[in-house]
């Protein structure tokens, strides 16, 4: 099963489906996914910097589960989020690499981007890997 099938199979959660994230590609190395700004906004009409967490926490989140395999879940404790630039309209997207791989925990920073490639936030998620009680 690839890292894509993998993560459509297991799901994306609620919140993250009911923001219209969507995945693109995802592997242990780098995951993908987009998320539109309609439906998404402060009042004033910018994508909400909570919504940008939220993208960067699903795909983070999703995929330190993937490096962490069977038996074992990725948490995360730790999530911090700089917003440069607003997104007003179109779609975003999130491009997730890890910083540290480890057995025990893992590091990923989160570039999000507008449709015109201007990164609007940048977001550093710390998941830590436990072992699932049978």
């Amino acid at each position: 099963m690839t890292g894509l099938e993998w993560a459509t199979h297991r799901g994306m959660g609620a919140l993250a489906e009911k923001m219209g994230i969507e995945f693109t590609e995802f592997t242990v190395e780098r995951a993908v996914a987009t998320m539109p700004v309609e439906g998404n906004t402060q009042p004033v009409g910018l994508l909400h910097g909570g919504a940008y967490v939220v993208l960067g926490e699903s795909l983070g989140s999703m995929a330190a589960n993937l490096h962490a395999g069977p038996g074992r879940l990725a948490v995360g404790i730790d999530i911090n989020a700089t917003h440069t630039r607003s997104a007003t309209s179109g779609f975003v997207t999130g491009v997730c690499t890890p910083v540290h791989l480890g057995r025990t925990m893992t590091v990923h920073e989160i570039a999000v981007s507008d449709e015109q490639g201007r990164r609007c936030s940048t977001i550093r998620i710390t998941n830590l890997i436990k072992t699932v009680d049978a």
